[in-house]
């Protein structure tokens, strides 16, 4: 079953087209990941996606609703946005409070859900990303994996029903980047809808069960992951592919 259709999105900057014509779809328990150069429209899609950049046209279906992209009323935006969840490149922590209190803002501000529950529901999320033991750590106390695990704590409350990663590992020392994407393979074991922007190749070879692959604003291929890495159609992502298997040799 189809959790998000994007049909024939379009969206421009200063006259400067960065999506063209696009369209995909998420099916409950896909692990998607968009791959290309920068530049190529990824993050864009993601975000307009999630109402952060209104497209110009286009249409979105989500969980059997339709709207006209670029029209979409404020109160359906907020009402949609609580079924989905965003993890952020840079974290997007509140530094004044601590790994629980940004974990349960959303729960208790947003959703006026009481703060003893929305504590213990922080908690077991805190868990599950292996941070209970730093839930009284303020984000200048973490590494940047552990801030970036708080983020998908905090995403994972909500119960959304998919989970947007804007290239959740690029901020990160290379040493820090194997515990996020742990904390992502897990998910996805566990059956979460994910639509994921990135460059680790790894993740999207192994974990994710279909790939999009954009350049130029446009969606140049798109398919199963293992084919998409064993066979590729186009002779674009054949020459991504072999760059990355170049440096990586």
């Amino acid at each position: 079953m189809a959790i998000l259709e994007i049909r024939n999105i379009h969206k421009s900057f200063g006259g400067t087209e960065v999506l063209h014509d696009v369209s995909l779809t998420v099916e409950k328990g896909d692990v998607v990941a968009i791959l290309g150069p920068s530049g190529s429209g990824k993050t864009t899609l993601l975000r307009c996606a999630n109402f952060l950049e209104t497209a110009d046209s286009g249409t979105l279906c989500f969980d059997g609703e339709t709207f006209r992209l670029g029209h979409v009323p404020k109160k359906d935006v907020i009402r949609l946005r609580k079924k989905t969840a965003f993890v952020f490149q840079n974290y997007n922590l509140f530094r004044n409070k601590t790994a629980l209190q940004n974990v349960t803002e959303g729960l208790v501000t947003a959703r006026g859900m009481a703060k003893d529950e929305a504590n213990r529901i922080a908690m077991d999320a805190l868990q599950k990303v292996g941070l209970a033991d730093r839930a009284d750590h303020y984000p200048n106390q973490l590494s940047g994996g552990q801030q970036q695990r708080v983020a998908i704590a905090r995403a994972l409350v909500t119960d959304p029903e998919i989970i947007y990663f804007d290239e959740p590992t690029s901020a990160l020392d290379p040493e820090l980047i194997g515990e996020v994407l742990a904390v992502m393979r897990r998910l996805a074991e566990e059956g979460r809808t994910m639509l994921v922007v990135t460059h680790e190749m790894s993740f999207a070879r192994n974990v994710s069960t279909k790939v999009v692959f954009m350049d130029g604003g446009k969606i140049i291929e798109s398919g199963e992951s293992r084919a998409f890495f064993e066979n590729p159609k186009e002779e674009r992502v054949r020459t991504f592919l072999s760059t990355l298997d170049s440096r990586n040799a």
